[in-house]
């Protein structure tokens, strides 16, 4: 088992104004300055020393040096180099090197720019504030839908925040005896969203008309932690351990359902092409369900079933640029993100952490993947795929990141904490814009008929 919620936050009063931005004062760092401390290890201070008190003897006093004295005194100079009157002077060029690459070879290298090394800011772009968000780790209360608009549950309120303008509006408000919210998930027109409810009910919405469409009943037990949608497909997972696949469009909504977790669901993920769908659990199991042997009239059975993690697992992200590659993160008594082959089950990797994983991003334009933490650094760790060395650590909550959502375009990740602050960050980067090709050159008089 994983620590769940720390404390209740929704009975405190609400202090602050929902996505209300923070006004944080930025220290100016200053330019770190230095002396210039020329390198003394290649002067000549004997040299020095002698053209400035001996060798101007001669000059100054011209009438006192004997011709012996003389001829003596430029053997002397001579003998210890001394007739030098440049310190850097022009010699023979030094010899050419010798080219392990052929100059045909080398010159289409050189043709290729290298590419430039992204700036990845250490601090949040911006901070808002999320009062009476739930510090439960087994809830989903962050996404960001393909209309760039974002959702939040806070206490029993879902707000949507739209990142084109930074304007907020309360889409529903649900009363204590039946929240708090649990859960919330975009569908992917960006325009509907479904609501995971404490007392085991779900509900959508239309967030354009801003009304309730339907609520979907008699599925689960107990509370709704987890969603994820597949086209009409609503998947919802609960604290009963079972996973119901909701067909939004026809009245008996429900169309499939996984037993395979005997304690809560607190992860679910559909693949890109929506053939697979891994879902984690308190019971620390990971297992991969294939869509096409779905029925209606029995119970799923898994595809795999991983019992490689030691703690809850809730942390789930599917590869972009591998369709059959699996990212799962484990809890407290875990600290393990592993990678798995979904084909075949393998572990392919697991790197030990050392803090609860909470939440986990692939870089759409990147081979990266982002994961967010818990005890002791509450810190975001972006990693290159497939070495797992360490890219940056992102830093500024105080508790534990439980949610992360990804903008649509990839580039920005906002991320919620018990903290009660939702903060955004520019990690990812810009996505490169593809050049476009370079139109031929036009024919003269192409816009003439031909003469046959």
């Amino acid at each position: 088992m994983d620590a769940g919620s720390y404390s209740a936050s929704s009975n405190k009063k609400q202090s602050r104004c929902p996505l209300q931005e923070q006004l944080l004062q930025r220290k100016n760092s200053n330019d770190n300055l230095d002396r210039f401390i020329p390198n003394r290890s290649a002067m000549d201070f004997d040299y020095a020393h002698y053209m400035l008190t001996e060798a101007r003897k001669g000059k100054e006093n011209p009438a006192v040096n004997s011709p012996s004295r003389e001829a003596y005194r430029k053997q002397l100079a001579e003998t210890f180099n001394m007739n030098r009157t440049r310190i850097l002077a022009f010699k023979n060029k030094p010899p050419t090197p010798v080219e392990a690459i052929p100059n045909e070879f080398s010159s289409v290298q050189q043709t290729i720019p290298a590419k430039p090394r992204r700036y990845i800011p250490q601090t949040s772009e911006r901070t808002l504030d999320a009062p009476d968000i739930m510090d439960d780790y087994y809830l989903n209360l962050l996404d960001w839908g393909s209309s760039n608009v974002l959702s939040i549950a806070l206490g029993g309120t879902v707000y949507l925040w739209d990142a084109s303008d930074g304007a907020t509006s309360e889409l529903v408000t649900i009363d204590e005896e039946n929240g708090p919210i649990t859960s919330v998930k975009w569908a992917p027109d960006g325009r509907h969203i479904a609501v995971g409810l404490n007392n085991s009910e779900v509900q959508l919405w239309d967030t354009t008309a801003n009304r309730l469409l339907r609520t979907l009943k008699g599925g689960h037990r107990s509370r709704v932690g987890a969603l994820d949608w597949n086209n009409h497909i609503l998947t919802t997972g609960g604290m009963d351990g079972q996973i119901i696949n909701n067909d939004v469009r026809i009245r008996n909504p429900i169309v499939d359902t996984y037993q395979g977790h005997h304690q809560e669901v607190c992860g679910l993920k559909w693949s890109a092409s929506g053939q697979q769908l891994a879902s984690g659990g308190n019971d620390n199991l990971l297992h991969i369900w294939d869509r096409s042997t779905a029925s209606s009239n029995s119970t799923t059975q898994w595809l795999h079933r991983l019992e490689d993690h030691t703690a809850a697992v809730k942390a789930l992200a599917w590869c972009p640029f591998q369709g059959n590659l699996l990212a799962s993160g484990g809890g407290g008594s875990d600290r393990c993100i592993k990678f798995w082959n979904t084909h075949t089950g393998a572990c392919l990797n697991s790197i030990d952490t050392g803090s609860q994983v909470c939440s986990l991003l692939w870089n759409k334009n990147e081979r990266e993947l982002l994961s967010s933490h818990g005890f002791t650094q509450n810190q975001l760790t972006l990693w290159r795929y497939p070495s797992m060395v360490k890219v940056a650590e992102l830093t500024g909550h105080t508790s534990r990141v439980l949610f992360m959502a990804q903008s649509p375009d990839g580039c920005t990740v906002a991320s919620a904490a018990g903290d009660e602050t939702l903060r955004f960050w520019n990690v990812f980067g810009t996505p490169e814009v593809a050049k476009p090709a370079p139109k031929a050159n036009p024919e003269p008089f192409a816009h003439l008929n031909r003469i046959r």
